[in-house]
């Protein structure tokens, strides 16, 4: 890790929920930076990545409860919570860079729930003002993630609010809880460990996460899953199925299975 004017960044990233990571690192570069001090609050990280391909190659992501801004070739969009598998080909040589912002903070910038962006893409400058379509164009000028991390940071700064939204650190919280170490598996449990009703943790995550708290807790599991069967050669898939709060093997299997599209012994097979 290198510090680079007040924030460092992070290099060579598996990031989780990247399906098929070691075969997705032979064509692609990716890498992490984390916002400066002031951004922190809103921004999780941005990522920034590089690809060369002979010939078009498919990458498949299992998303987190985040929404994203992106400047790509074909120009700057935002990315809501996509709740089925996100699905993106890549051709030629090129690159994006991307701010991922902290679960719950994107309200500060939408105007509406964050429901709203479910599973859509819309161009940024619906969010941002036309000022993003040059922000889009510069990154796409250069190639080198310092400077294109800063030409993020210089648009965003002037644009969050003096304060983060009280309520907005609260759902990126109860993200945080729901997610980490995924041990809560149903609704009423996790508004239990929130201290909310159902309903009031429903209308939190629609308001600001753009995702329900249900969708939050499965993704977590499969994230796990699929981490467990990426690095591990002899799973042993009843004792993870208890562990994960399945009601046993087969159920694991069909959840993995609807969300990926294989099973997930032979997502591990090597």
């Amino acid at each position: 890790m290198k510090k680079r004017d007040g924030y460092d960044a992070v290099m060579a990233v598996k990031a989780r929920g990247v399906l098929y990571p070691d075969e997705q690192s032979r064509y692609v570069d990716l890498t992490q930076h984390a916002p400066s001090a002031p951004l922190a609050p809103y921004v999780e990280h941005y990522w920034c990545v590089r690809w060369r391909v002979e010939e078009v190659y498919e990458t498949k992501v299992l998303s987190h409860p985040n929404v994203h801004l992106t400047m790509e070739p074909e120009g700057a969009f935002v990315y809501g919570v996509t709740r089925g598998l996100f699905t993106r080909k890549l051709e030629s040589e090129a690159h994006t860079l991307g701010v991922k912002f902290r679960a719950g903070a994107f309200r500060a910038f939408s105007g509406s729930p964050v429901a709203e962006l479910a599973d859509r893409r819309v161009p940024a400058a619906v969010c941002f003002g036309p000022e993003v379509d040059a922000l889009g164009r510069a990154v796409q000028s250069s190639s080198d993630p310092d400077e294109l991390v800063a030409l993020a940071e210089a648009f965003l700064l002037p644009r969050v609010p003096p304060h983060p939204d009280p309520d907005a650190l609260r759902a990126a919280e109860l993200v945080d809880l729901f997610t980490t170490g995924p041990s809560l598996f149903r609704v009423d449990e996790a508004a239990s460990a929130a201290g909310l009703s159902v309903r009031a943790l429903q209308r939190l995550f629609a308001e600001y996460v753009g995702a329900t708290p249900k969708w939050v807790l499965r993704r977590a599991r499969l994230h796990e899953l699929a981490s467990r069967a990426e690095h591990g050669d002899h799973v042993d898939w009843p004792a993870l199925a208890l562990e994960l709060g399945y009601s046993d093997q087969s159920h694991l299997i069909r959840d993995f299975t609807a969300a990926v599209g294989e099973p997930p012994t032979r997502y591990a097979r090597p």
